[in-house]
């Protein structure tokens, strides 16, 4: 094996390594624990990054969702300021960008002057992340303070966190679509079910008891799911506050 293939080999294996203990982590994790998650990665396991962060494009608006510090958020703010930058142009071009020198890139010359006179900032990767959620894509940026700090392993490396971050981000966010599902069709059926009760205990139409259900939650200012999970295991509604009234009076 020669010493590229072994290196490859090694990249790879650090990938795997890196995404085999944030999936264990994932079943706690909502979409934007993972994105810090995979922020703190990209600073851990690419060669040459000191700073990461997550740009998110919702609605127009850029934003910065995730990030390893505060310098990282400071240089996404200033390409929102500008607008224009690598993680920008990386989000809407669905593309990388590996600028060498961030000083002297043609590119993005106002950004470039900012970010190193301000933050020290040299050098960047930026990747689009490969996954929506909603109206809402995502880009990782990782930076460093020194000309040329990122080169094609550390573009490889980035580029696989990239691309399996985006993979973790939709699992999760999948799985809060699924458990929102969840405990939507399990109040539905609560609500159905107190309505049935309602129905045959006072001889009322369907429309009559979810009224009942409706009134029962405003005068005691708790969900309806709640009164619909009371009157389902108790075959009673909550006195309604005039009955609590009238109870008080009579006191």
């Amino acid at each position: 094996m020669s010493v590229d293939e072994r290196s490859q080999d090694d990249d790879l294996r650090v990938v795997a390594e890196t995404f085999s203990r944030l999936g264990s982590e994932l079943d706690s994790m909502r979409p934007g624990d993972t994105l810090a998650a995979v922020a703190r990665a990209a600073v851990e396991r690419v060669p040459g990054a000191r700073w990461a962060s997550v740009t998110s494009l919702d609605h127009d608006h850029f934003h910065t969702v995730a990030a390893t510090d505060d310098i990282a958020r400071r240089a996404d703010a200033i390409q929102y300021a500008v607008g224009s930058g690598p993680c920008i142009d990386a989000i809407v071009e669905d593309t990388l960008y590996r600028p060498h020198d961030l000083r002297h890139d043609g590119r993005w010359p106002e950004f470039g002057e900012r970010v190193s006179t301000e933050l020290g900032m040299r050098s960047m990767l930026s990747y689009r992340l490969g996954h929506e959620v909603g109206d809402r894509v995502d880009g990782l940026n990782i930076y460093s303070d020194e000309v040329g700090a990122f080169d094609e392993r550390s573009e490889l490396i980035g580029l696989m966190l990239a691309t399996h971050g985006a993979l973790a981000v939709a699992v999760t966010a999948n799985q809060e679509r699924v458990e929102n599902l969840q405990k939507a069709l399990l109040s539905n059926r609560e609500i159905g079910i107190a309505m049935g009760v309602l129905m045959a205990r006072h001889h009322v139409s369907r429309e009559q008891a979810f009224g009942l259900l409706r009134l029962s939650s405003q005068n005691s200012n708790r969900k309806l799911h709640e009164i619909a999970r009371e009157v389902a295991e108790t075959g009673a509604l909550p006195p309604l506050g005039g009955e609590r009234r009238r109870e008080s009076a009579a006191d």
